[in-house]
C-alpha cells in the first residue's frame, strides 16, 4: 500500500496497534479458515475465524489445536523474514450461546494458544473474558444495540464491535451514525463497526463516526483464499444491496443473505416466515434442513465487490481508497 496512517493509539489494547489499515476481517461461518486468516495478518489486519468451523470427525484429535498450530507457525516464520512488515494479530470467534456444547474445550484449547485476540458472539459471559485475560488476550463483543454494549462491558469485554443495519450474517437494524453514537457517549476502549464495509471510502466513514476500525467479512468471501464455492463467489461478485434480504429464518436471528441462494433453495425470498431465537443451535448444526444448507449471508456492501482477487490484492485495493478518501476530504479542510 502506497502511502502511510498515523493516529494517537495510546488508548489501544497492544494487540491492535501498529496495523497497516485498521480493519478487522470477520469471522465467517464455513467462510474462514487458516488459508483466508493467515493471507489477512500477512496483509496487515487482523484476520478471524469462528472456532465451530474447526470440525473434526469422530475420535479425531480437536482440529482447532491443528489450525491454531499453522496459523501461529505459519505467522511466526513470515515475521522472521520479514521484520519490518510483520503480520497482524488473529482473531477466534467464541459463540458463546448456551447450545454451543464445545464452547469449554474450545476455551481451553484458545488458553493453550494464548489466542491474542477473542470475538465473542450471542451472549456476554464473565468466564469467557476472564479465559482469554488469563493468556494474556483481549475480548471483542458483537452487540446490536447500547443496552447489549453496556452489558458487555459491565461483564468484562475490552472492546465492543457494533453490528449495524446491513452487515452480513446476524445483524441488527440500527444505523451505524446512530449506534456508533450512542456508544461512544460512555465507552472510550476499542471499538469496531461492522456493516457494509467493502470499500476505502466506507471505512474512512467508519473512521469518521468514531470507531477506531471497520470490520469486515462479505469482501473477503470472493477472494481466491476463502472456503465457499465458486458459485457463491460469484454471487457475491454479480450482487448489489438490492439483492440482499433481512430474514430470521435460517438461524433464530435475523441476518442478511443473497436473495439469489434463496430461490436456488426454492424458496420465495419475498415472502419468508419468521423464526425466533428459540430454533437457534449451535450444537449440531446438521440438523438445519437440507435446503438451507446453500443459503449464503452477505451484506449490503457487496456493490462494491466487483471480481475474485486474491485476499492480498483486497486489502490492497481498500487501502489505497483509504487513503485517496482521506487526502480529498483532508484537502477540504485545509489539511
Amino acid at each position: 500500500m502506497d502511502g502511510t496512517w498515523t493516529r494517537d493509539e495510546t488508548r489501544l489494547p497492544a494487540q491492535l496497534r501498529g496495523l497497516r489499515l485498521p480493519l478487522v476481517g470477520s469471522p465467517m461461518f464455513i467462510i474462514s479458515g487458516p488459508d483466508l486468516v493467515i493471507a489477512q495478518c500477512k496483509a496487515g489486519i487482523v484476520g478471524s475465524f469462528p472456532a465451530l468451523n474447526a470440525r473434526e470427525g469422530a475420535g479425531e484429535a480437536p482440529l482447532l489445536d491443528a489450525w491454531l498450530t499453522r496459523i501461529r507457525e505459519e505467522l511466526d516464520r513470515h515475521n522472521q523474514a520479514n521484520p519490518d512488515s510483520p503480520a497482524a494479530p488473529y482473531a477466534v470467534n467464541q459463540i458463546v450461546h448456551r447450545s454451543n456444547t464445545r464452547l469449554e474445550r474450545d476455551i481451553d484449547i484458545c488458553v493453550k494458544h494464548e489466542v491474542p485476540i477473542w470475538i465473542t458472539s450471542l451472549g456476554a459471559r464473565v468466564e469467557v473474558n476472564e479465559a482469554a485475560h488469563s493468556c494474556g488476550g483481549i475480548t471483542l463483543h458483537d452487540v446490536i444495540n447500547n443496552t447489549f454494549a453496556k452489558k458487555a462491558i459491565e461483564k468484562g469485554a475490552d472492546g465492543l464491535i457494533a453490528v449495524a443495519a446491513g452487515a452480513g450474517g446476524h445483524a441488527g437494524m440500527q444505523s451505524p451514525l446512530a449506534l456508533v453514537q450512542e456508544i461512544r457517549s460512555w465507552f472510550d476502549g476499542p471499538l469496531l463497526l461492522s456493516g457494509a464495509i467493502a470499500s476505502g471510502a466506507s471505512l474512512l466513514a467508519a473512521r469518521a463516526m468514531g470507531a477506531d476500525f471497520g470490520y469486515a467479512g462479505s469482501p473477503f468471501i470472493a477472494t481466491e483464499e476463502a472456503n465457499a464455492e465458486a458459485a457463491y463467489k460469484q454471487m457475491i461478485v454479480d450482487s448489489t444491496a438490492e439483492d440482499i434480504v433481512y430474514s430470521s429464518l435460517f438461524t433464530g436471528v435475523h441476518g442478511n443473505y443473497l436473495k439469489g441462494s434463496i430461490r436456488n433453495a426454492g424458496m420465495d425470498p419475498d415472502n419468508l416466515p419468521g423464526s425466533d431465537p428459540s430454533a437457534m443451535d449451535f450444537g449440531n448444526r446438521d440438523k438445519k434442513p437440507k435446503a438451507w444448507k446453500s443459503i449464503w449471508g452477505a451484506g449490503q456492501g457487496v456493490g462494491a465487490i466487483d471480481d475474485v482477487v486474491p485476499a492480498a490484492r483486497l486489502i490492497q485495493r481498500i487501502g489505497d481508497e483509504y487513503r485517496q478518501a482521506g487526502r480529498r476530504l483532508a484537502a477540504e479542510f485545509g489539511g
